[in-house]
């Protein structure tokens, strides 16, 4: 008898034991498992829209933008004079109708890719960026004086495009983005013999 009662004490404990460690193995580890889990599948739902575009495919994107935007807004200045060499207004024409575009495709990248946009501020050196003195010069110029400017201005603003779109292709992974630099590359650069084309034609 006692050797029994000291059997079913024994077992009694071991039972009690266990039960204990299970629960209190649980209490621990489902917090962390939940959270854990939680983590994980946040880090990668963070990080999967970025997972076909490195640094470098979001830095041209976001910088691009702007840059874009302020072609527009240049062409939009010119196109709102009168007296400008048709071959000048069709050429703005051209640069909006290309870039608009452009740029609605560039905030879907990086909507997808959970990036933000770049402040355009800080591109005023090495990228063709007009200041605000340029643009207000722009804005102030009439006839032929105004085409000359706005050709002179977007060279240079195109040869800052070139620039950026030849780092994307050079150090770029995601395949829409190079392959959009490379567009960019072969348009701008074209356009820039034009434009410096017309510079030596206007009067």
């Amino acid at each position: 008898m006692k050797n029994r009662s000291a059997a079913t004490a024994a077992l009694t404990l071991t039972a009690l034991l266990l039960l204990a460690g299970c629960s209190g193995g649980g209490s621990d580890s489902m917090p962390g498992m939940d959270h854990g889990g939680g983590a994980t599948a946040s880090a990668t739902d963070d990080a999967a829209p970025q997972a076909d575009a490195t640094e470098a495919d979001v830095m041209f994107t976001s910088m691009m933008i702007p840059h874009h935007q302020q072609a527009i807004e240049m062409s939009d200045t010119l196109l709102a004079k009168n007296g400008i060499d048709e071959r000048v207004t069709a050429l703005a024409t051209e640069i909006k109708a290309a870039q608009r575009p452009e740029i609605e495709t560039m905030q879907g990248w990086l909507s997808d890719w959970g990036a933000a946009l770049t402040d355009g501020d800080g591109m005023h050196h090495g990228s063709g960026m007009m200041s605000d003195d340029d643009m207000q010069a722009l804005d102030a110029a009439s006839g032929t004086e105004a085409a000359r400017l706005f050709l002179s201005q977007m060279i240079e603003h195109h040869r800052g495009a070139v620039e950026m779109a030849q780092d994307e292709i050079d150090d770029g992974s995601n395949a829409d983005a190079v392959a959009l630099a490379r567009s960019i590359v072969e348009t701008q650069t074209a356009e820039i013999a034009e434009m410096e084309q017309l510079l030596d034609e206007l009067p």
